[in-house]
C-alpha cells in the first residue's frame, strides 16, 4: 500500500495544477513537466517522454491519462485515481454548477449569451482542427485520409461511421508502411512476471465495451444506457479533448437527452474552466439527469468516461515496452489520427457551424474570436466571456 503521504502530496499536487492548467492538452502537458520533471524530480524527461507516448497511443484524454500515469508511477493505483481525480475536480464542479444553470433557465434557445458561447465553440474547434492537421496530416496522403474520414462521416453519421473511419484509415497505414522497402523496428522487449493485473484491466476493459450496450438494449434503464453511452464515447476518442465533442454528440442528441443548443452551449462554457476538456461530461450528465439530484447524473457520466483511460493506463503501461518500438503501431497510429482530424473537420461543419452561424456578422465574430485566440493569445476563458456577452448585446 502506497504511504498516505504520497497520496496527499500526489493529490494536492494536482489539485493545484487543475486550479491553474488553462490552455488545452499540450499545455496541461507543459505543466506537468515543470511541476514533476523539474520541479519535484519525480522522474527524469525520457520516462516522461515514454509516458506521454502511452497517453497518444491510446484512446482517451490524454492530459488525463498522463496524469494518471504520473499518480500510479509514484503512489501506485491509488496514486493514480488521486491525481486524475484532482486534476479534473475543479473543472467538473465548474461545469455541473453550470449545468444546474443552464437546467434552471428553461428554454435558452434564443438566448443571446448562448449564442455567443456557440459562436466561441467555433473559433475553438477550428483551430483544433488547424492545429491537429498541421502535426497529424503532414503530407498527403494522410491529409486524404483524413478528407476522405470526414466526408464519411457527413454522408453518414453516427459513432459506427467514426469508429470504422479510424479503425480503415488506421489499416491503410499500416499498408502503407509496409511499402517502405526498409521499415524499422526496434527489438521488442520481454515480458515481466508481474503483467496478470495489467492484463486483467485490460480485460474488464474490453469486456466493458462489449457487454454495456447489450446490458442497456435488454435492460432499457436510461442511467445503464448512460453510462453505455460514456463509456464508449471514453473508449474510442483519439487525438485529444475537442475530439470527443462528435462523439458525445451522436450519443446524447438524438436520442433526445439534451438539445443541440444546450449542447454546444457547455461546449462554450468548457473552454472557459482550467483542467481536462472531459469534464463536459459532467454537464451533459447533470442537464440529462435534471432536477435536484442532478448532480449524481453528472457524477456518473464522469466516472463513465475516465473509467477507460483508468483502466487502459493501468493495464498498458507495464505493456509499453513490448509496442513502442514496432513502426506498424505508430503506422496505424498515424493513420488513425488522420481519421481523427477528418471526423473533426466534419463535426466544425455539422453541428458546431450549422448550429451557430446564422449570418454575415456571425461569421465576423467568429473569425475576430479566432484571431483574438490564436494571434493576441487572450485566454479561451476571457475569450468565452466576450463572446457571450457579445451574444446578449450586440449579435441579436
Amino acid at each position: 500500500m502506497p504511504k498516505l503521504k504520497n497520496l496527499t502530496e500526489v493529490c494536492g499536487a494536482f489539485l493545484r495544477l487543475g486550479l491553474i492548467s488553462f490552455g488545452g492538452p499540450v499545455a496541461h502537458l507543459g505543466y506537468f513537466r515543470r511541476e514533476f520533471v523539474e520541479r519535484r524530480c519525480w522522474l527524469d524527461d525520457a520516462a516522461y517522454a515514454d509516458l506521454v507516448a502511452l497517453c497518444q497511443f491510446l484512446p482517451g484524454p490524454a492530459s488525463s491519462q498522463v496524469a494518471f500515469g504520473l499518480g500510479m508511477r509514484r503512489a501506485g493505483i491509488l496514486g493514480g485515481l488521486a491525481a486524475s481525480i484532482g486534476f479534473m475536480l475543479p473543472s467538473a464542479v465548474a461545469m455541473i454548477l453550470f449545468g444546474y444553470g443552464v437546467a434552471s433557465l428553461g428554454d435558452v434557445r434564443h438566448a443571446g449569451w448562448l449564442h455567443g458561447l456557440k459562436l466561441a465553440a467555433v473559433a475553438v474547434v477550428a483551430l483544433a482542427v488547424w492545429a491537429m492537421a498541421l502535426k497529424l496530416c503532414p503530407d498527403w496522403p494522410r491529409r486524404i485520409l483524413g478528407l476522405a474520414a470526414a466526408a464519411a462521416v457527413l454522408l453518414l453519421p453516427g459513432t459506427a461511421t467514426q469508429i470504422g473511419a479510424m479503425a480503415a484509415c488506421g489499416l491503410i497505414g499500416v499498408g502503407m508502411r509496409s511499402k517502405d522497402p526498409n521499415p524499422v523496428n526496434s527489438p521488442p522487449g520481454r515480458l515481466a512476471k508481474a503483467h496478470a493485473w495489467a492484463a486483467a484491466s485490460l480485460l474488464v476493459f474490453v469486456l466493458l465495451l462489449v457487454l454495456l450496450p447489450a446490458l442497456a438494449k435488454a435492460g432499457g434503464e436510461k442511467p445503464v444506457a448512460v453510462f453505455d453511452s460514456f463509456y464508449r464515447a471514453g473508449s474510442l476518442v483519439f487525438g485529444g479533448g475537442h475530439v470527443v465533442l462528435p462523439l458525445l454528440r451522436s450519443e446524447v442528441v438524438p436520442p433526445g437527452w439534451i438539445s443541440d443548443d444546450a449542447f454546444l452551449a457547455g461546449y462554450g462554457a468548457a473552454q472557459a474552466v482550467p483542467g481536462p476538456l472531459f469534464t463536459f461530461a459532467g454537464y451533459l450528465g447533470t442537464v440529462i439527469e435534471g432536477g435536484s439530484h442532478a448532480w449524481t447524473g453528472g457524477a456518473l457520466a464522469l466516472f463513465a468516461i475516465y473509467l477507460p483511460a483508468w483502466l487502459l493506463v493501468g493495464g498498458a503501461y507495464p505493456f509499453w515496452h513490448l509496442l513502442r518500438g514496432a513502426s506498424w503501431a505508430h503506422a496505424a497510429l498515424g493513420g488513425a489520427n488522420a481519421a481523427v482530424v477528418g471526423i473533426l473537420l466534419a463535426a466544425l461543419y455539422r453541428p458546431v457551424c450549422t448550429e451557430a452561424i446564422r449570418d454575415a456578422g456571425d461569421v465576423l465574430a467568429s473569425l475576430v474570436a479566432v484571431v483574438l485566440l490564436s494571434r493576441l493569445r487572450v485566454p479561451p476563458w476571457a475569450v468565452v466571456v466576450l463572446m457571450a456577452a457579445a451574444g446578449q448585446w450586440v449579435l441579436r
